[in-house]
């Protein structure tokens, strides 16, 4: 079966909706999402997103403290207009339905996070994501132009030069669209459109321990690699400090925001120890504040450590922070006079597909925005609260990009029907959740937040017995939705590796301990693999 439409947008978290929403506005959109609309990272963003709205701060401290961060792969340019579009950005939002919370004023109750040295951060209690994703799904709902599938995953890219359905990568030329597994039919259709854009998120169920949604398998950039798409800086991944450790409580993140409002991180025995680490201290930027837990924890053998914040009163508690408070509630924990027990896990991918200024890859008629795209922002580690920033920026600037263009396609070359070949039904499940859950293990133990050679080259060793295991399977047995995300966590993991091996150096969130130092002279550009 065939669907047209003149855009095809593939995930639909803040970028892909936002863009959506911006689209219908000259022509009609397919927004293909693998489970219900409002399901993404944005979702469960609970900081939340930054812009200059006080007259105290200004857009050149925001670039400064971002290009801090970035810790010196930043594209000054990129950060300079995303900055400087984040009001505007702010103020679409709010037109179509997001409220954050204000002050008794009436000014926006402005929060502060790791890396930031003012208080920028908007937010809507510690229900940001929510909150703009309510606001994003009722709006694309009532348009007419956007047509959202839900509960369809994408396969792979159709391109003019080479079509899906054989192994081997194609030659680089024009995307025309995606096969995408209808998943409650079980059928493959073609989603044709003059544009694509691939706007799915992240990757974080690639790690065993992860802040991210289980829709977070990196399927976007897998597929865009797979299609010969460049990717670049996929060793910087972020692994948020502090995550909810409790046996019942899965990928629960305990805000930023926390720390922003005073909370401490404590050893077991209540031993404050970030002053050891940064001046900044509990303030630190993310990669710092992550390597610090994990070197503590490494010296002492404890499970976790702490975040305090008895300290603020229990009325400023609970209203700044109701989801935390309430969801530490439901596992015995009273954050009001106890502290909250917290590790480290994989949280945000600084790298992805290369795009340029205007969301543009390098095949023509492709597009990434949001997280699944490296657009020079965030450089070797994003700072906080930026990334819903980037995703409401960029969607605007591929939305200026295509009304400029010729995008739209009339008629089609003939595209040929999904071919499974000679394909069967697999009575052999095991054999995906085995190899799943070695690829999160072995990711956590050799490519986490400390990494070395001797890590790495098991690592890679064992992703190529892996992947071959995992092609032979994919070209044998007929497709399903967990097969596909097994298949490209093993992308995304051997992308990270291969990227991990070719720096060698430590910066940002890629840390070596072979080679512990920062190396301008070699190593100050983009890991980009081909």
């Amino acid at each position: 079966m065939e669907i047209k439409s003149d855009f095809l947008i593939i995930g639909s978290g803040i970028a892909g909706l936002s863009l959506a929403l911006r689209l219908s506005r000259t022509g009609t959109v397919s927004v293909v999402t693998k489970r219900d609309a409002s399901e993404s990272a944005t979702l469960y963003a609970q900081g939340g997103v930054a812009a200059v709205m006080d007259p105290d701060d200004s857009f050149e401290e925001h670039i400064e403290d971002t290009i801090r961060a970035g810790a010196g792969l930043c594209k000054e340019e990129v950060v300079t207009r995303v900055v400087k579009e984040g009001p505007e950005s702010i103020r679409e939002l709010i037109d179509q339905g997001a409220r954050f919370s204000k002050k008794d004023d009436g000014d926006f109750d402005l929060g502060k996070e790791g890396g930031h040295k003012k208080r920028r951060v908007l937010h809507a209690s510690d229900f940001t994501g929510r909150e703009i994703m309510s606001a994003l799904t009722s709006s694309a709902a009532k348009d007419r132009n956007i047509t959202l599938y839900e509960d369809h995953i994408a396969i792979d890219l159709i391109t003019t030069s080479n079509f899906a359905g054989r192994p081997g990568r194609p030659k680089k030329d024009r995307c025309l669209g995606s096969y995408v597994l209808n998943k409650k039919e079980n059928r493959v259709d073609s989603f044709l459109a003059g544009s694509t854009i691939i706007a799915t998120g992240g990757a974080g169920k690639v790690y065993l321990f992860t802040s991210n949604p289980d829709v977070a398998t990196g399927d976007g950039i897998a597929m865009a690699h797979r299609a010969g798409a460049s990717v670049a800086n996929m060793e910087f991944f972020q692994f948020h400090p502090t995550c909810l450790f409790h046996p019942e409580a899965k990928s629960f993140l305990i805000s930023e925001a926390l720390r922003g409002e005073g909370a401490i991180l404590r050893l077991k025995n209540g031993t404050p120890f970030m002053q050891d680490y940064h001046p900044m201290k509990e303030l630190a930027p993310r990669d710092i504040v992550a390597r610090a837990i994990d070197s503590e924890l490494k010296k002492t053998g404890d499970d976790c450590v702490f975040l305090d914040i008895s300290g603020q009163s229990d009325e400023f508690i609970k209203q700044r922070f109701p989801n935390i408070y309430g969801k530490c509630m439901t596992r015995g924990i009273d954050i009001t006079k106890e502290p909250i027990p917290v590790v480290p896990a994989a949280h945000y991918l600084c790298g992805g597909i290369v795009t340029d200024m205007e969301g543009k890859t390098d095949i023509p008629g492709l597009y990434a925005c949001g997280e699944a795209a490296c657009t020079g922002l965030h450089g070797a580690n994003r700072l906080a609260s930026n990334s819903l920033l980037e995703g409401l920026v960029f969607a605007k600037q591929v939305f200026n990009s295509i009304s400029k263009g010729k995008n739209r396609i009339i008629d089609f070359p003939p595209i040929p029907a999904w071919n499974p070949g000679k394909a069967t039904s697999s009575n052999e499940a095991i054999i995906v959740s085995q190899n799943w859950d070695e690829i999160r293990r072995l990711m956590q133990n050799y490519v986490g937040i400390v990494r070395t050679n001797k890590r790495l080259a098991r690592a890679k060793k064992r992703m190529d017995i892996i992947q071959a295991e995992i092609q032979e399977y994919f070209w044998t047995f007929i497709i399903t939705s967990d097969l596909l995300e097994l298949r490209n966590i093993a992308t995304v993991a051997e992308l990270i590796i291969d990227s991990a091996i070719m720096r060698k150096e430590s910066r940002g969130l890629h840390f070596n301990l072979d080679y512990p130092e920062l190396d301008d002279k070699s190593f100050k550009h983009d890991t980009i693999i081909k």
